[in-house]
């Protein structure tokens, strides 16, 4: 054994630690997040986990863009993709404090869900790909679930820094300390108020708030406590991102479109014979119907769902060939013209659906569901034009003009009354005399307040069923029920979190 050998340890020579403790960059401006992101989830929990969907939650958008706005600074408006989703998430933020309509309540609260952190991000600059590529939402998610949950050490690094920072690394002992002094003085002072009259009577005000307040409260600061570490760790993660690996970009191929052609053209020779069957009821009229054994109400009012259910496979099965397909040859130009025709067979399907509809609404008048269904075609129609220019221009970036125009046109039927126009235009069949029959219940329990102002001009001794939390519990007039759908209106807008502008404009009526 020479020297060299006998210097070495005696378990050979060192190795690179496996497993290096994750170092984490923290700052002033991350001690003074810490806080506010535990009061952001105390929020969230108050609003949203308590309340759903309703004013709370705008309020905690606009925290939430506070949050993004103190921590990250200027990425906030920086870019037009920011500042489009930054206004498009706070309208949708606001309708929630606006309508009271639980259909778009619900919505709206899906879309934030999935805008919010598309958003967030894209502020962070470590994804590659650009909005308007549908794959970066996996890519973004990817991101979404990395932010929130590799990050978890960064809550503990800053309220327990390992820097010889006195002042810092009292933090965690001090809400350590908080926290058990509460639990101590939730139990003493209960035992000396039985020991002593004196002492009870003199506390009786705050132990009757603490015994109404004191149970939600604390079980509201842990679910905050808990998801503090998560959006922490998503928010430290946005200043300082970790890009996922980028594999090499791969060419362009493409696969041999004759697949494609034979299924394009199976489907629109199809289409053909439908729409020829279609073209024979509407010019044969009722006599040709009767024939069949179909009266021409019963003809009319049905389909126009599955229709426009069909133009969505359409859309998506076009956009598949004309993107995947090989451009090259003969198959090339037959998927081309093949898409052509089954956009405008599908065109010519939204039409029909559309006057099948139009039939159905003067017989029995608007829904709300048949008010969604004409918006629906109108969004197909749109979708499908900017389909035919793709066929047209196959370079053409489709989801580049359709993302945009699909959130504006979810904010435009936003903006729509459509509760009041379903209601004003039921009443007003049933008042002329054009219809026999209304469905008060159904204006009165399953759309918002916005209906109320409508139903008020009935008599009020119609007799309706009225309904409790889930079924019918009887028959009331329908002043009376009136009357307790604005009391319902009211007590709505005696709390923040449920207040609505709808709400409150019912409240005041009715007097």
């Amino acid at each position: 054994m020479n020297e060299h050998e006998k210097a070495l340890p005696a378990g050979g020579p060192a190795k690179l630690t496996q497993n290096a403790v994750k170092i984490y960059v923290i700052s002033s401006r991350e001690r003074l997040l810490l806080p506010l992101a535990f009061c952001f989830c105390l929020l969230l929990v108050n609003t949203l986990l308590w309340s759903g969907p309703t004013a709370g939650l705008t309020a905690a958008v606009c925290v939430w863009y506070g949050l993004l706005g103190l921590y990250l600074g200027r990425p906030l408006l920086n870019t037009w993709e920011s500042r489009v989703l930054l206004a498009v998430n706070l309208a949708l933020a606001a309708t929630l404090a606006l309508g009271s309509n639980w259909y778009f309540r619900a919505w709206n609260l899906l879309a934030l869900l999935a805008l919010l952190p598309v958003h967030a991000i894209g502020l962070s600059g470590g994804q590659f790909l650009p909005w308007w590529r549908p794959s970066m939402l996996w890519e973004r998610l990817c991101l979404l679930l990395w932010g929130l949950f590799g990050h978890l050490g960064a809550a503990l690094a800053t309220a327990w820094p390992q820097k010889k920072d006195g002042a810092a690394r009292r933090v965690l002992p001090l809400l350590l300390g908080a926290a058990g002094a509460l639990a101590l003085l939730a139990v003493l002072v209960p035992v000396l108020a039985s020991a002593d009259a004196l002492f009870a009577a003199a506390t009786a005000d705050l132990r009757a708030f603490v015994s109404l307040h004191f149970t939600d409260a604390v079980w509201k600061a842990l679910l905050a406590s808990v998801m503090t570490p998560f959006l922490f760790g998503l928010l430290y993660s946005l200043r300082r991102p970790t890009p996922l690996k980028r594999t090499g970009a791969a060419a362009r191929g493409g696969v041999d479109g004759l697949g494609f052609a034979i299924v394009l053209a199976a489907v629109a020779a199809l289409y053909l014979l439908f729409l020829g069957v279609q073209s024979a009821g509407l010019f044969g009229g009722a006599e040709y119907l009767a024939q069949k054994g179909l009266s021409y109400a019963e003809w009319a009012r049905s389909g126009f769902f599955q229709m426009v259910g069909v133009t969505v496979v359409n859309l998506t099965l076009l956009l598949a060939a004309v993107q995947w397909s090989r451009r090259e040859g003969g198959a090339w130009r037959a998927v081309r013209l093949l898409s052509a025709l089954l956009t405008a067979e599908s065109l010519l399907l939204l039409l029909s659906a559309a006057w099948r509809m139009t039939l159905y609404v003067d017989v029995y008048g608007l829904s709300f569901k048949r008010c969604m269904t004409y918006w629906g075609m109108g969004m197909m129609a749109a979708f499908l034009l900017a389909a035919a220019w793709k066929v047209w221009r196959p370079d053409f970036r489709f989801c580049r003009v359709v993302f945009p125009l699909a959130l504006a046109g979810w904010l435009v039927i936003n903006c729509v009354p459509v509760d009041y126009l379903v209601a004003k235009d039921q009443v007003d069949r049933y008042l002329s005399g054009e219809s026999g029959v209304l469905d008060a219940e159904y204006l009165l329990y399953d759309l918002s307040y916005d209906t109320l102002s409508q139903l008020e001009r009935l008599d009020g001794d119609m007799v309706c069923t009225a309904y409790g939390d889930w079924d019918a519990i009887g028959t009331a007039r329908l002043s009376i029920l009136l009357e307790q759908r604005r009391q319902e209106a009211r007590t709505d807008c005696a709390d923040w979190r449920t207040w609505s502008l709808s709400a409150w404009l019912a409240s005041r009526g009715g007097a």
